[in-house]
């Protein structure tokens, strides 16, 4: 009897979701339930403690709460300072790296707005107001919490870094005129004559991006490079400021929670409706990115995670701040673009768990470069036969 030879790429079977689920982290595990919880806690006490969305509210910075800032920069602080910015130089010199950003940028500017407007035009015909604040939030390109999601998903973080930085630049050029175009020419029943200051998108794009990957940048180069401790920065210094990432992202979500769950309670009609288009956008971006970057680019898996939450996620803050400089504290479009972030945290942790269950099933667990059809095929096979032989 001929002996059977396994090639030496065929791994173990794919775990399952819920191998994958319990694999993680206690915190890991624990995010979801901790997100609900926040989320109903800030709901609570923004509808049954009046002073609180009043003091949350008063203090502003670029038209957004400064709680909410100082949230946002201790949840993007301790990642911001695990990147290698010294290989930067080393990364855009590569070709196939600005192949891939033009996928980024056809991903990221011209189909992720263009399906978000058709979204909101195709569930919100009827709701003016909600449906502009729908499609502030989809030209907001990401470029804060999508962190967060690359790295629960263990995506590549220099690259998001890289892809980040890059659409800042271009947020500052394209967001206004986007903007301008989808509200003001696409939606001419608007009550609200639309104009936006490119200073406000510059300002947010400073302040939210710049002030915490200035301060990384800084802390990393200071321990690394003039205190010659980069053992110490790398096994001491980054564990023990981990966690205030989780402890940031809570944080940002029970300050949005207190700032709008009065109204959110006051009109949870509207904002059902809102939702749906939110639901459908999300994953569907997100796939959509992975497939073509697998199946036609062919990324290796931490570049496809990154660029897919690229792709997915929405910069919030700008959305929220542009909705409310432009109609309003009490407007329905800002209303909108707050109701963006409290159905994108739940949907974008739920495709992280997804992407680590995925990932041995399109990816060789040994590279981490996309299966060939055929050698998946065989592995297939083999290890199908292998279960029948021990059966028997």
């Amino acid at each position: 009897m001929t002996e059977k030879v396994h090639p030496a790429e065929v791994a173990d079977p794919p775990p399952t979701l819920l191998e994958v689920f319990r694999s993680l982290p206690l915190t890991d595990r624990l995010l979801p339930l901790m997100i609900l919880i926040t989320m109903v806690t800030g709901a609570l006490i923004g509808n049954y403690v009046d002073a609180a969305p009043v003091a949350i509210n008063r203090i502003t910075l670029s038209d957004v709460s400064l709680p909410m800032f100082i949230g946002l920069l201790v949840m993007m602080y301790p990642v911001l300072c695990k990147v290698a910015y010294e290989t930067v130089g080393s990364i855009v010199r590569r070709r196939e790296f600005w192949y891939r950003f033009l996928f980024s940028f056809v991903a990221n500017w011209v189909f992720s707005p263009l399906i978000m407007t058709g979204l909101a035009w195709a569930t919100l015909p009827d709701l003016p107001g909600y449906r502009n604040g729908v499609i502030l939030v989809g030209i907001a390109r990401c470029i804060a919490m999508v962190f967060i999601w690359n790295d629960l998903a263990h995506g590549d973080r220099d690259y998001l870094a890289l892809l980040v930085a890059l659409n800042s630049v271009l947020q500052i050029a394209l967001y206004a005129p986007l903007a301008i175009f989808y509200i003001r020419v696409l939606s001419p029943a608007s009550n609200h004559t639309f104009e936006l200051d490119y200073w406000t998108v510059c300002r947010s794009v400073l302040i939210f991006l710049g002030a915490p990957l200035v301060a990384a940048i800084l802390t990393r180069l200071f321990i690394i490079y003039a205190l010659r401790q980069r053992a110490w920065y790398e096994r001491r210094f980054l564990p023990w400021i981990s966690p205030l990432s989780l402890i940031g992202l809570l944080f940002t979500i029970l300050v949005m929670f207190i700032a709008q769950g009065s109204n959110i309670v006051e009109q949870i009609g509207s904002v059902f409706r809102v939702c749906v288009p939110l639901l459908i956008y999300f994953p569907l971006v997100f796939f959509g990115t992975a497939f073509v970057g697998l199946r036609v680019f062919r990324f290796d898996y931490p570049q496809c995670v990154a660029q897919a939450f690229t792709a997915a996620s929405s910069n919030f803050e700008l959305a929220i701040g542009v909705a409310i400089a432009t109609f309003g504290m009490d407007s329905n479009e800002a209303l909108a673009s707050v109701v963006g972030p409290l159905i994108e945290v739940p949907v974008l942790l739920c495709l992280v768990y997804v992407c680590l269950w995925l990932r041995p099933r399109f990816f060789n667990p040994q590279t981490d470069l996309p299966w060939p059809r055929q050698e998946k095929s065989n592995a297939i096979l083999i290890e199908s036969d292998d279960r029948k032989a021990e059966t028997q």
